[in-house]
C-alpha cells in the first residue's frame, strides 16, 4: 500500500464523489476508480458505496479514513522536519488544546514566538483531554495543553500557576441565578448537564454526594461550546470552568462558583524522549525558559 493510495483514497472520501477527486488529484476518473477497486481487495473489504448520490464510506472505510489521515500526517511531517533542518528555523508547530484559562497563557507564548521567528507557524487543534492525549501519543500533535487530573508518566510538562475555577453555568432566567455561589443541595434538584471526562465526572458526583442514578443528567459534554448551547436552550445546567470561552459567548448565561472553591491546573505538556522538529524543540526551550518569569 504506498502513500499515494492513501491520499487518493482521503480525496475520494472527502468528495463524496469519484470524479470530483480525479480532477483535484489530476488523474484520470478511470485510474482512480481502479485505485479503489485495487485497494479494497488488497485490504479484503468494501471502504465505499458507490451510488447515483455519490459515495458513502463503509464502517470499515470510516475507520480506514481514520487511520489514513493520521498516516498522511505524519508523513507530511517527517518530510516538513527534514525541510526544516536545511533551513533557518521555520516549519510547523502543532498544539492540541483543550478548554482551559491557561490558552491565554498559550496565546502570549505564541505570540512572542513568532515575533522571534516569523518563519514558523502554528496549528492549534481544539479538543477534549482524551483527544489531545491521544494525538500526542501518536505523534500528531507536539504539544498539548491539558487539564489536571491527568497521568504525565509519559510526558515532560509545565504546570500552569493559573487555576480554573468549578462552576455551574445557568441560563439568566434560572431560580438559581440569584445565588453568588452554588452548595450541592443548591444544584441537585435541577436538570445538570454533566463532562463526559470520566475523572472529572467522578470529582463532580463526589463534590455532588450522590450517584448518577440519583440526578437528572439529560446530557454528557465534551466540548462546553456546544454544551452551552443547551443551557441556552434550557435543556438544563452544565458543570463547567470559567477558564473557558464558551461562558462568554452567550449574554443569556451565567457563570456561578461552587461552594466550597473547587479549582483545577493547566500543564503544558509534550512526549518524553521524543524527536522533535527543529521549530517544535526550539518552542518547547521557549517554555522551560519562560517557565518563571513568563507563566503567570
Amino acid at each position: 500500500m504506498e502513500l499515494r493510495t492513501l491520499r487518493y483514497f482521503l480525496a475520494a472520501a472527502q468528495e463524496k464523489n469519484i470524479t470530483k477527486a480525479a480532477d483535484i488529484l489530476h488523474v484520470t476518473q478511470p485510474t482512480l476508480s481502479r485505485q479503489m477497486m485495487d485497494l479494497e481487495r488488497e485490504l479484503g473489504t468494501i471502504l465505499m458505496i458507490r451510488g447515483k448520490n455519490g459515495l458513502t464510506l463503509t464502517d470499515e472505510g470510516t475507520f480506514f479514513r481514520q487511520r489514513a489521515q493520521e498516516i498522511v500526517e505524519l508523513a507530511d511531517r517527517l518530510e516538513q522536519a527534514f525541510v526544516e533542518q536545511q533551513n533557518d528555523i521555520s516549519g510547523m508547530v502543532v498544539i492540541g488544546a483543550s478548554e482551559a484559562v491557561g490558552s491565554q497563557t498559550l496565546a502570549k507564548l505564541i505570540k512572542e514566538f513568532t515575533e522571534k521567528y516569523p518563519a514558523v507557524q502554528f496549528t492549534l487543534y481544539n479538543e477534549t483531554v482524551d483527544n489531545v492525549k491521544d494525538r500526542l501519543d501518536k505523534g500528531l500533535v507536539d504539544i498539548g495543553l491539558l487539564l489536571e487530573p491527568i497521568d504525565v508518566t509519559k510526558y515532560d510538562y509545565v504546570r500552569l500557576s493559573q487555576q480554573d475555577t468549578w462552576g455551574l453555568l445557568v441560563r439568566d432566567d434560572h431560580p438559581l441565578t440569584g445565588k453568588a455561589s452554588l452548595t450541592a443541595e443548591d444544584v441537585a434538584p435541577y436538570p445538570l448537564i454533566l463532562p463526559l471526562r470520566e475523572n472529572i465526572r467522578v470529582e463532580i458526583l463526589n463534590w455532588l454526594g450522590r450517584e448518577e442514578k440519583e440526578l437528572r443528567i439529560p446530557l454528557f459534554y465534551t466540548l462546553l461550546s456546544n454544551a452551552a448551547l443547551m443551557v441556552a436552550e434550557g435543556v438544563g445546567c452544565a458543570f463547567s470552568m470559567d477558564g473557558a470561552l464558551a461562558i462568554r459567548s452567550d449574554p443569556r448565561l451565567r457563570f456561578i462558583p461552587l461552594e466550597p472553591r473547587r479549582t483545577t491546573h493547566s500543564v503544558l505538556v509534550w512526549k518524553k524522549n521524543n524527536l522533535f522538529s527543529p521549530a517544535a524543540s526550539l518552542f518547547i526551550q521557549e517554555i522551560n525558559l519562560l517557565r518563571a518569569a513568563r507563566i503567570e
